[in-house]
């Protein structure tokens, strides 16, 4: 199976290619993609470069152009298709219909695949994007099962990619609110979730408050690591009880179910962290292209791998043992 890894810089890209990863997918520096993140993502001609050195590599690039466009300023998002290709990419990664359909007409040999951001999670709506915009692959959403993977491939022809490692959503992606909530900006347009500017950490009491947008997400004492405010994570009281309403600060990791992945057709493993740093990048891309080869070759997968680089140290299969039904 092919290992889809992250970059959200030219040397995370470089140090993935490097690791092993056959497929490497980035975004430019703007809010075209869903990590608009500031020091990340790429310009015209770094993108051009990374391209260049990862198919001299053997490697193949993704450009995610996976926001939704604001209406009045669709030509950002067209430029953003167009200058893809220029730079060589091997597919662009959409969730727009509208932009699907300006790619498929003005783009038509620019392969196109169809965003986790599109919420895609059954057989249907997969063929419909297939039959009207030429989607090639769909990035399923972190909601699935392994036996409901596995149905979805049954029905359709479409290559399916999914999330391996990790950080969680804790809704369908491309219906994100809370963020949006806190700070007037959304994650599926403007491109950030828990944006920077919006962030800040006051001393309470003798003790750290890390806010966002003017509410306070987390609260620790002196000394204790205060951790980014992203408010589906934050640790809130309601009622008698106080801790992580919404969802655990942990890390996805399917490590252990890639032979089931495999099974039932999955085409990609794709790793979440395009603003994590290119030593961990190159860990990560590492321990899974070892599992992936072990697997083809019929030998025991490594035991273990990922626990030291999970968030928290605290590990989740997520939806896909769905234990929680």
């Amino acid at each position: 199976m092919e290992i889809v890894c992250p970059a959200g810089t030219p040397a995370a890209l470089r140090a993935a290619v490097k690791a092993g990863a056959h497929t490497i997918y980035c975004g430019f520096a703007d809010e075209t993609n869903a990590r608009n993140f500031p020091g990340l993502n790429f310009d015209r001609a770094e993108m051009r470069e990374g391209v260049a050195f990862a198919h001299a590599h053997g490697a193949k690039v993704l450009v995610a152009i996976n926001t939704f466009p604001r209406a009045g300023s669709e030509h950002i998002w067209h430029s953003a298709v167009a200058d893809a290709g220029a730079a060589q990419a091997d597919a662009v990664i959409l969730a727009d219909a509208g932009l699907l359909d300006y790619a498929a007409r003005h783009h038509p040999d620019l392969r196109r695949h169809l965003s986790v951001q599109a919420a895609a999670a059954n057989a249907d709506v997969i063929n419909f994007y297939a039959k009207s915009f030429g989607i090639k692959r769909v990035v399923l959403p972190r909601v699935l099962s392994v036996a409901e993977i596995a149905e979805i491939n049954a029905e359709t022809d479409i290559e399916t990619e999914v999330f391996v490692f990790g950080g969680l959503c804790v809704m369908a992606e491309g219906r994100c609110s809370l963020s949006s909530y806190a700070t007037g900006k959304s994650p599926n347009m403007n491109g950030v979730c828990s944006p920077a500017s919006h962030v800040e950490y006051v001393d309470t009491n003798g003790k750290l408050e890390a806010r966002l947008g003017g509410y306070a997400i987390h609260r620790v004492g002196q000394g204790e690591p205060a951790p980014y405010p992203t408010l589906c994570k934050g640790c809130f009281s309601a009622g008698d009880k106080t801790g992580y309403l919404f969802e655990d600060p942990v890390s996805l990791n399917a490590e252990q179910l890639i032979p089931q992945l495999a099974k039932a057709g999955v085409t990609a493993l794709k790793i979440e962290g395009r603003q994590r740093s290119r030593s961990y990048v190159a860990q990560v891309v590492r321990n899974f292209r070892a599992a992936v080869d072990a697997l083809e070759a019929g030998r025991a997968m490594p035991q273990g791998m990922m626990a030291r680089l999970s968030e928290g140290q605290a590990e989740t299969t997520g939806a896909y043992k769905k234990t929680w039904r």
